[in-house]
């Protein structure tokens, strides 16, 4: 493109371009062992290693699965929840030029089997707690080699009982591996059939971590950097928990505190006992309910918390504004699994604009087509699907050729969000392309109602979805669950939307529930809702 104009919105501090070094993921955690060896790398309840005895137990495991006959290429699947084995476990195998294949620990068996057959996987690093899938899973499909390591092991300090057991040297693996290898097969979110798997590189990963550690520098650079710290409640299976908490923090050099999962009642415990968290990359379910909690203003989150960023999917504006009452540095971004993650955001300083995902990262260009034959752009204030052009772009969808020359033409990523851009080149997302409501004739995005429903005081969560209607196509129906103690009507609700709504735009229905289907991070699946409905009849 001949310009970037919303460069001028960039923080003092920040690039408005990067220039890459030539580095694959196994030097991200070298950096930080040499500059902070005895500083504390992960902080996982209550047990610490620092990060040379990560990099020394990680260049063990390494040697082990090399001893085991993992060479380059081959792809292995990491099925770990979010701990200090899941990050030995990474980076062990991106040492040996092997493809990581980011499972969700959740997964059923039938699932995990689809993956295992689709990426030609050839060895499972998984745990305890799950042992009877992984038994069922070794039945029906051929796996060379199967490693588990029991989620307690850290607990007390004990590091894996491969790791543990055979003496290896702490040499690095001599194995090539160039920037524009494949690191991980990252799988796109899917309620059906078999998700699509985004072939990230080292330099793609590398990319992100880079621009994800620069753009935050305006309200990072004034802390000592053996101070700073990140919460790392996010799952590392997801793209999102793997940049902006473990890469960020080896590059960063900050000591990850680590949550297996995420309880609320535990968790505000576990803020309670930290004085001070640095980064806190979270998602709008998660932050909805620590902001609501009876224990947020005891905590005084304001003094707490340095950054909080949020990310996955749109955050209401009457949320925002909650955050920065309590004092709060806030940013919210834009990424996609196809984008390594990151893509857009608001800066850390500069104009922020409720309800806006923010300006392209550097080095990105950004283009708003016509949502109906996506290549004519649209005028700014149109709506228009987002066309990205990055770094940060995937090498493609793996084993799927057909599905990479539908969403990747002339280098750029056709991302299936609508966005409108202002006359500041400020970016705010309608809607997901096929998340749109077509109903009576019109097009109506679900985000602007979902918006409105948070603003009722008696609701907790919400969403909006079309159905099926036999005389307008579609028609609207609201999802709802409400604050605990509180009661309200179907009537109640649709009317509050009716005063701040268009009638077509307004709910027709409302089915109150106990909660909502979301994904691993806290995305809510309008798909599985329609689905329920179709299912119905």
């Amino acid at each position: 493109m001949e310009s970037r104009p919303w460069i001028r919105h960039y923080d003092y501090n920040v690039p408005e371009t990067i220039r890459y070094p030539r580095l694959t993921l196994p030097d991200l955690l070298q950096m930080p062992a040499n500059a902070y060896p005895n500083k504390a790398a992960i902080d996982f309840l209550g047990t610490e290693i620092t990060f040379w005895e990560l990099r020394q137990q990680v260049l063990r495991f390494a040697n082990a699965l090399g001893a085991l006959g993992i060479t380059k290429g081959e792809r292995v699947g990491i099925h770990l929840p979010t701990s200090p084995q899941y990050i030995i476990a990474y980076f062990a195998t991106v040492s040996l030029g092997a493809i990581v294949v980011n499972l969700n620990p959740m997964y059923t068996v039938e699932e995990l089997k689809a993956l295992a057959e689709d990426t030609g996987m050839t060895s499972l690093i998984s745990f305890d707690m799950v042992l009877p899938n992984i038994r069922a899973l070794c039945q029906s499909v051929e796996l060379r080699r199967v490693i588990i390591t029991k989620v307690t092991d850290y607990v007390q300090g004990v590091p894996p009982s491969t790791a543990k057991s055979l003496e290896l040297e702490h040499k690095r693996p001599r194995v090539e591996i160039k920037p524009e290898d494949p690191a991980t097969l990252q799988f796109t979110g899917g309620t059906t059939g078999i998700p699509k798997g985004a072939i990230l590189t080292h330099f793609n990963l590398i990319a992100a971590t880079l621009q994800c550690a620069l753009w935050g520098n305006a309200t990072m650079i004034k802390r000592p950097p053996d101070s700073l710290n990140v919460m790392g409640v996010l799952p590392f299976f997801h793209v999102y928990g793997l940049v902006v908490v473990m890469n960020w923090a080896l590059f960063n050099s900050a000591t990850q505190i680590l949550v297996p999962r995420f309880e609320l009642d535990e968790f505000m415990d576990l803020l309670g006992r930290h004085k001070e968290i640095t980064f806190f990359p979270s998602v709008a379910t998660m932050i909805n309910a620590i902001i609501n909690h009876p224990k947020a203003e005891e905590l005084e989150l304001g003094k707490k918390l340095g950054v909080m960023n949020s990310g996955a999917a749109p955050i209401p504006v009457e949320l925002i504004e909650k955050i920065k009452d309590m004092g709060i540095f806030f940013s919210e971004g834009w990424g996609m699994t196809e984008t390594t993650s990151l893509g857009i955001s608001s800066p850390q300083l500069g104009l922020k604009k409720n309800g806006s995902i923010g300006v392209p990262f550097p080095d990105t260009d950004i283009r708003l087509v016509d949502v109906e034959d996506g290549k004519e752009d649209v005028k700014k204030g149109e709506p228009g699907e987002i066309l990205i052009k990055s770094p940060l772009i995937m090498q493609g969808y793996w084993n799927n050729p057909e599905e990479t020359a539908n969403q990747l033409k002339d280098g750029w990523l056709y991302t299936g969000d609508i966005a409108v851009m202002d006359e500041d080149d400020y970016l705010f997302i309608v809607d997901r392309k096929k998340d749109m409501i077509i109903a009576g004739g019109y097009n109506i995005y679900p985000r602007e109602i979902d918006e409105v429903l948070f603003q009722h005081p008696k609701v907790a969560d919400a969403v909006a979805v079309g159905i099926n209607d036999e005389y307008r196509g579609e028609t609207i129906k609201a999802y709802v669950v409400l604050k605990p103690g509180k009661t309200a009507t179907e009537k109640e609700i649709i009317s509050f939307c009716r005063e701040k709504l268009a009638v077509y735009k307004s709910p027709k229905t409302v089915e109150f529930r106990e909660a909502l289907p979301k994904s691993a991070v806290g995305k809510i699946l309008r798909k599985v809702l329609r689905e329920e409905e179709a299912k119905k009849g």
